[in-house]
C-alpha cells in the first residue's frame, strides 16, 4: 500500500467530517435561535459556540490534506 492511498483515505474522512459539524452547527444555531426564551441569558453563548462548529467544519473542508 502506497503513502498516497492512505492519504486519499484521510482526506476523505476529514471532509466529510468537516461535513458533518457544518451540520451540527447548524442545527445547534437553528435551535439555538428558534428557543431563546427557554435559554435566557445563555443564547448568546449556545450561539457562539454552534457558530464556532460550523467554523470549524469549514476549516477541515477547506483545509489541504498533506
Amino acid at each position: 500500500m502506497s503513502e498516497e492511498e492512505g492519504s486519499f483515505g484521510m482526506t476523505i474522512a476529514e471532509k466529510f467530517f468537516g461535513f458533518i459539524l457544518i451540520i451540527v452547527g447548524a442545527l445547534a444555531t437553528y435551535f439555538t435561535y428558534t428557543s431563546t426564551e427557554a435559554l435566557g441569558a445563555y443564547s448568546r453563548f449556545f450561539g457562539f459556540l454552534s457558530i464556532i462548529i460550523i467554523v470549524l467544519g469549514l476549516f477541515l473542508i477547506i483545509a489541504k490534506t498533506e
